[in-house]
């Protein structure tokens, strides 16, 4: 049974105000747990500026955004919640000390997943007694609007905690993919850290600007790959020889850039060099509603094409 009706979020930052935004919009009530001061009001705040969003996508049908308890005490919070989502800050000794904390209290039966994109599972495993019900759900900023979670478990992990996991988060709209091993930033974080490597490259180069980078990749490769993967968009790319003459035709190419391709590191210099490159652009908070706006027209316009 994964239908959970009762949630719980532990943290209610950017990531974890997110996903309460989400899950009030399911249609769940859910508690919510924060020690910082004024949590409760900025988490409210977050969550009546999403849902806006979320009716436009139709994903708040039956859904109740003052159905949240708030809670200063992480026992307390996780004591009835079927399903809990763990976005507190990435230090693991705060990790540990929470899941210390709360395992006691969890109903029997209740799965935890974390949203951590810097730490791995099995570091987090340790602050554990058993790990069997703890899996890794890492989602991408922010939650409510982007599809994607990452579900992990191993060794140590109950297979239908993983199972229950990804049926819930597509319940809720949301497209899993497994990690089937572990490796630093799973998945997509190790995509899009590969494509700003190059970025800083070109940009420390001189090639280009860090503007007209950014526009190189949102007006071109960006707008592909929010339809398809890259290998499936080469195996078109070739007609009706698909990715066996894709390769064949383009692996001199390939090499010859992979060869060239750079090695920045994120020094005080070069992290510099982007800043001043992002000069002159709109308020962050201007840019973020733009970009909603922009993923939301996006959802809208590709939904059921899949």
């Amino acid at each position: 049974m994964t239908d959970f009706k009762h949630v719980c979020s532990l943290g209610a930052g950017v990531i974890g105000a997110s996903w309460t935004a989400l899950f009030l919009a399911s249609g769940r009530t859910v508690a919510v747990y924060d020690p910082a001061p004024g949590a409760e009001k900025a988490l409210r705040e977050y969550v009546a500026r999403a849902w806006p969003t979320l009716v436009e996508l139709g994903l708040a049908e039956h859904g109740n955004p003052d159905a949240i308890r708030f809670h200063s005490d992480a026992k307390t919070a996780v004591q009835d919640a079927d399903f809990i989502q763990e976005s507190v800050p990435e230090r693991v000794e705060l990790k540990h000390a929470l899941f210390a904390d709360i395992q006691a209290d969890l109903k029997p039966g209740a799965i935890l997943a974390s949203s951590a994109s810097g730490l791995t599972l099995s570091e987090m495993q340790v602050g554990w007694r058993d790990p069997a019900r703890f899996v890794l759900g890492h989602p991408f900023n922010p939650p409510h609007l982007i599809p994607l979670v990452e579900v992990m478990g191993n060794d140590r992990t109950d297979p239908a905690a993983i199972s229950g996991a990804e049926d819930f988060y597509q319940t809720i709209g949301k497209i899993t993919i497994r990690v089937n091993r572990e490796v630093p930033g799973h998945v997509a974080n190790r995509l899009q850290a590969a494509v700003w490597r190059e970025a800083i490259h070109l940009v420390r180069e001189g090639v280009a600007s860090v503007e007209d980078v950014d526009k190189a990749m949102w007006a071109g490769p960006g707008l592909r790959w929010a339809a398809m993967g890259p290998t499936t968009l080469f195996h078109l790319g070739a007609g009706a020889g698909g990715l066996e003459e894709f390769c064949t035709r383009y692996a001199d190419s390939f090499n010859r850039w992979w060869d060239d391709l750079g090695t920045p590191h994120l020094d005080t210099e070069t992290a510099r060099m982007l800043v001043n490159g992002m000069k002159g652009q709109d308020n962050p908070a201007e840019m973020s509603a733009r970009r909603d706006a922009l993923i939301t027209a996006m959802q809208k316009a590709t939904r059921g094409l899949r």
